[in-house]
């Protein structure tokens, strides 16, 4: 049985320049989501979300599979907004709004979705209330590759918001995207990878 791996099948959402921020086109993406606000190192909330979506996108994996169409895990991703976009130049995380998410394949749908929650349901007793099926579409967009501490994005941010998005003639058209290619359990902070992403539109 082949295996889909949609960061190969969509590498240009997994991969773009060290600290230099390219144009791309993101297609519509089908994703489980989660959201909450606050800190994501201190709220409670956070850690729910995420859990919620792992134990719900293994048990699509799982279904899926038992109907003959398999595919790998795709990593976390997070959208986040705040009424300041400098709250993330700045690291002010309180202040932060978070859509958690994990990219699955087009052919899930909202019945496979809802058997999966149930299952995770029952498996951990408690899920996220926002937990969801939701097709995202962000268009064209700008994007990078940072590498290290999550905390040390503000300079790339800081040049993107105040540099970048102004001499091009660009304007915010979505929120703030992280696309988390490495595991922070298993990886040196200063070897992490994220791709950094904004939607854009021209002004």
């Amino acid at each position: 049985m082949e295996k889909l791996d949609l960061k190969k099948a969509r590498k240009a959402l997994f991969s773009a320049p060290l600290d230099r921020f390219v144009l791309i086109e993101a297609p519509p993406v089908v994703c489980l989501m989660a959201d909450g606000h606050g800190d994501p190192n201190a709220v409670p909330e956070y850690k729910l979300a995420v859990e919620s979506l792992y134990s719900t996108a293994y048990a699509i994996k799982f279904m899926c599979k038992a109907g003959g169409r398999d595919f790998v895990v795709s990593p976390l991703e997070g959208l986040w907004s705040a009424p300041d976009p400098e709250s993330f130049t700045a690291r002010r995380k309180d202040e932060w709004a978070w859509t958690m998410m994990i990219m699955v394949p087009d052919y899930v749908d909202e019945a496979t979705f809802q058997e999966a929650r149930a299952r995770s349901q029952r498996k951990l007793g408690q899920l996220s209330a926002t937990l969801r099926l939701e097709t995202l579409d962000e268009g064209l967009c700008l994007q990078a590759l940072h590498v290290g501490r999550y905390d040390d994005e503000g300079p790339l941010l800081a040049r993107l918001h105040n540099e970048i998005m102004p001499e091009g003639g660009y304007g915010f058209a979505g929120r703030h995207h992280e696309v988390y290619l490495s595991d922070p359990r298993k990886t040196p902070a200063e070897k992490l990878r994220t791709v950094i992403r904004q939607p854009v539109r021209k002004t």
